[in-house]
């Protein structure tokens, strides 16, 4: 379970299935102030309302997060749930294939889109955020793809490649 500790602090604490005695400082206001190069189409409550990672992502730990960001989110916290994502597909490779990959960094076992969000919180780890930006950035070929190779607003072309973005917070919804 995870709580912001006095807000004038901006100390959050995390215990929950994948993550226990962690703390982070948000040194940034919510939303704000991101790294020049790294401008999302979306924020994590807008990728949980459109359907994401199978509706199971941060299902045990929605304390950590602000509730907004799940009044509409699209969740299942039996298992991951296809239909849920916004094109009802599956584009998600496995938390083992990501760790085997390397992938996949100790403060945030959940992945890239735990980094997002907590990102978004506004904690910032300089090296850290220099990678997860350079790989969110490498991500950006598959919006030339869906562009070149995709009618606008067909959202039956390339349904996989366009969910991959909408899990990296491209919003492959206006292609």
């Amino acid at each position: 379970m995870a709580h912001v500790v006095k807000q004038s602090m901006k100390v959050v604490n995390v215990n929950d299935k994948m993550q226990q005695h962690y703390s982070y400082k948000l040194v940034e206001d919510e939303g704000k102030n991101f790294h020049p190069d790294f401008k999302p189409g979306l924020s994590p409550a807008e990728m949980l309302e459109l359907g994401v990672f199978g509706g199971k992502y941060l299902t045990d730990c929605r304390s950590e997060f602000p509730s907004h960001w799940f009044t509409n989110a699209k969740l299942n916290s039996d298992k991951k749930d296809i239909s849920l994502n916004y094109y009802a597909v599956d584009a998600s490779q496995s938390l083992r294939e990501w760790q085997a990959k390397g992938w996949i960094h100790s403060q945030d076992p959940r992945g890239w889109f735990q980094w997002y969000c907590r990102y978004f919180l506004g904690r910032r780890t300089p090296a850290e955020d220099a990678r997860q930006v350079k790989r969110w950035k490498a991500f950006s070929r598959h919006v030339g793809a869906v562009k070149k190779y995709c009618d606008r607003g067909d959202w039956s072309c390339r349904k996989k490649q366009r969910q991959a973005l909408l899990h990296w917070a491209y919003d492959s919804t206006q292609l």
